[in-house]
């Protein structure tokens, strides 16, 4: 166990930041698995209403891999990487 002040301080840190960063990993995820599900329906139905809730989800994706970026969870690169390949995705269709 913590033997001082500051260690039992970062060991309340530490668990906070690894909540958050499980956060928005999870989350991004999340979101990019539906964002995709509506792309694939888009592919086969062509229903407009599928393109449009996938642009929304975009939206949304990009603004919480933004947070997450910003609060050092992704990496910058990384960040703009999945923002990149999730345009590409939408582009494409």
């Amino acid at each position: 166990m913590a033997n001082n002040q500051s260690a039992i301080k970062r060991i309340g840190i530490n668990k906070r930041n690894r909540l958050q960063n499980r956060f928005y990993k999870s989350s991004v995820r999340t979101i990019t698995k539906m964002f995709l599900k509506r792309i694939e329906n888009y592919n086969i139905s062509k229903n407009p209403e599928d393109k449009y809730q996938a642009q929304v989800l975009l939206s949304t994706l990009y603004s919480l891999i933004d947070k997450a970026s910003k609060k050092n969870v992704f990496h910058k690169n990384n960040a703009a990487r999945k923002k990149s390949q999730l345009a590409l995705k939408l582009k494409t269709i």
